[in-house]
This record gives structure tokens, sequence and C-alpha cells, in this order.
């Protein structure tokens, strides 16, 4: 028999019988996908078909049972994408069913050796102890490539560890990649020159797939400190065939951009941890940007802490990744996020510090505010 890894669903449903029918529809949809009476017996059945472990009402009082399913590693056949379609492949389409937490076994590990570098080479990389790390993102799309690395420098003089592209930046014709590739880890490095800093830019390399590996190849020649995608626009398996890749050697980090729809209902898709905790930490990436309660797009707070949580927690392989919360951050929220978050965290702050009528001392000043 090989070792099975488990998946526990939130399962909507009115009472347990209805619940344990949907439960063991779901064990057969995502293996067979046959009715239960055409299975083959032997190893098919004792092996291959997900087994229905436990089954419980929800403590969080949702009206529904949490599932737990077992999967063999068979089933996997050493494919990451085999992997994600086994946990949520065609049962991701029928309503009523989230995926709520995933439990390896040493197989999956195995074959999901995690991020390269993790909370620990990313501050490493921006020679910080066990203090928070700060990120900013130059923008908006339309800026010329020199306005971009102006704001680079600044971002850069003024304290930031990282200072990454905006997500929209790709290959427009106001900035092509390859020219603010150049340019902002000139300007990034003219800044650390003056500052003795270690600031590194973080290009985004989101593309086409044709694309994609060749822009990341691309950065780390030219002197970048990391590289940012959108797993769920580019592909998840691209993050794991970068952090996999002996001739690749830069942290990753992934951003949320397209991947809403898996998270924002309340009994569809996977819950918070397991899909920027859990499912990123697999990937291999090092940082998973997401927004952070109280800003524009709605996490509530147990949601992005129960995510930090994920980030950190002992996967008993994987490397701890750092979670880097964003999206409309203030600096009147720097206390909050501090006493939520603590040391283990990277702050994403970019409008803020934009709108200050003088972004180096902007910068100057949430670094301050973050160390104080």
């Amino acid at each position: 028999m090989a070792p099975r890894f488990t998946v526990t669903y939130y399962v909507r449903a009115a009472d347990a019988d209805e619940a344990k029918a949907r439960a063991l529809d779901i064990a057969l949809e995502q293996t067979v996908e046959i009715p239960r009476g055409a299975v083959p017996k032997g190893y098919v059945e004792d092996e291959i078909l997900g087994k229905l472990e436990d089954l419980k009402p929800d403590p969080a009082g949702r009206p529904g049972f949490l599932a737990s399913i077992s999967y063999s590693d068979d089933d996997v056949g050493g494919d990451f994408l085999q992997l994600l379609n086994v946990i949520f492949g065609n049962s991701s389409i029928k309503p009523g069913l989230k995926v709520e937490d995933i439990g390896l076994s040493p197989g999956i590990l195995g074959l999901c050796t995690g991020p390269r570098h993790g909370i620990a080479g990313l501050r490493a990389r921006a020679g910080v102890g066990e203090g928070p790390l700060l990120m900013s993102a130059i923008k908006p799309v339309g800026l010329s490539t020199s306005e971009l690395a102006s704001r680079a420098h600044d971002f850069a003089l003024g304290g930031m560890h990282f200072v990454k592209d905006d997500h929209g930046l790709v290959d427009q014709v106001t900035s092509p990649f390859a020219e603010r590739l150049k340019a902002c880890i000139e300007a990034v490095g003219e800044a650390n020159a003056k500052t003795g800093g270690r600031t590194s830019f973080v290009p985004n390399v989101t593309g086409p797939a044709s694309a994609v590996l060749d822009r990341a190849k691309e950065a780390q020649a030219a002197g970048a400190g990391a590289v940012m995608l959108a797993p769920a626009l580019t592909g998840y398996d691209v993050v794991r065939t970068l952090a996999a890749d002996p001739d690749f050697t830069l942290p990753i980090v992934s951003h949320p951009a397209f991947s809403g729809a898996n998270v924002v209902s309340a009994d569809c898709g996977f819950s918070h941890r397991s899909f920027f905790g859990t499912l990123h930490r697999l990937m291999g990436a090092d940082a998973v940007i997401y927004p952070n309660f109280g800003g524009r797009f709605g996490f509530t707070r147990e949601e992005c802490l129960s995510i930090a949580r994920a980030c950190a927690a002992d996967m008993r392989g994987p490397k701890a990744i750092v979670a880097a919360p964003g999206g409309g951050m203030t600096f009147e929220r720097v206390p909050e996020m501090r006493e939520a978050y603590g040391n283990d965290v990277m702050y994403l702050i970019g409008g803020a510090l934009l709108q200050q009528p003088n972004l180096v001392d902007a910068c100057r000043r949430l670094v301050a505010a973050v160390h104080s």
C-alpha cells in the first residue's frame, strides 16, 4: 500500500446523511470519476479510490460538515499539477465545497521540496536579523522607464528592503521589460552605494508561457534580488519549476492577481490558509502577497492571520515563508499590523508612500515606525 495524504473539505449539507453522500461523491470524483458500482475490485478500489476518513459538524458554525478524505500517493504519479487536480479538480466546479486543510504524506513532501530561501533567506539577503521586512512597488503603469527607475531609487534610498514592479507592469511600450529591468537595478544599486543598504529590485516576470521563465533567468543575470509572478495567471507549476531549477537561485515573490475567486466565497474554493499558505509553500514561493485586513479588499483579520500562521507552520520539510500583507496600507495601520503579525512579516506599502510630498523621507519614517 502506498502512503496516503488527506484533504479536509467543508461540505455544505443539511444533515449528516447528505454530508456523507456528498463526501463520498468527492472521493469518487477526485479519483476514479465513475459510479461507485463500476469501481474495479482490487487495486483501484483498495488504493486509488479516495476514502472518507472522518466526518464531523463544522466547528465554525457554517451549515455543513468537515469531511477528511485520504488519497493514495499513487493517484498523483509524481506530478505536482496532478496533486492539485486530486486535491480539488472536478469537485471545485461543484457548489458548497471548500478545501479547508491539506495533510501531507512523506511522498508528497518529497515531490514538493518547497521554497529555496524562505523567510530566513529573504532576511539574509536584506541584511535583517529577526525583524520585519519592508517592500514597496513602483507604479503606476504608464510612467516612463526613467520615472519608474527614479521611484525605485527613492524607495531604496529611504530604506525599503525590496522594491518591486507593480503587478501591472509587464512589457508595455512606455516601459519595456528589459529596459525597465536594467534601469531599476542600476537605480537601486546607486541608492545602495549611497546608503550602504542592501535593497533588492524585484521585477514582475509574469507573462506568456513562452516568456516567463526567460524573463526570470534574464532578471537573475541582470542582478535582480528576486522575481515576482502571479501563479494564478502564469500557472501554478511555473513557481515550482523555478524553485526547483538548480540554475535559478533567486527568491520568488507570489502576487495574488486573478486568484480571488479561489478564496472569497464562504463555502466554495479554498480556505485562505490552505491557498495562500500551504499551496504557495508547496509551489516554492518564498513570499506570498495577499490583501491585508482593513484594506480595500475585504479579508478579515482572522483570515489574514490564518495565512501568516500557515506560512510559518512546521510542514516537516518546506521552509517557512514570509507573509506579505498589502493593499491600501497606511502609516496609521503600522501599530495595528505590528500587534497582529509580530516580526515574521513583510510590510507591503506603496500608494501611501507615493502620495507623500517627499518619498525618501516618507520611507524613512515608515522604517522608523516599523522598527520602533
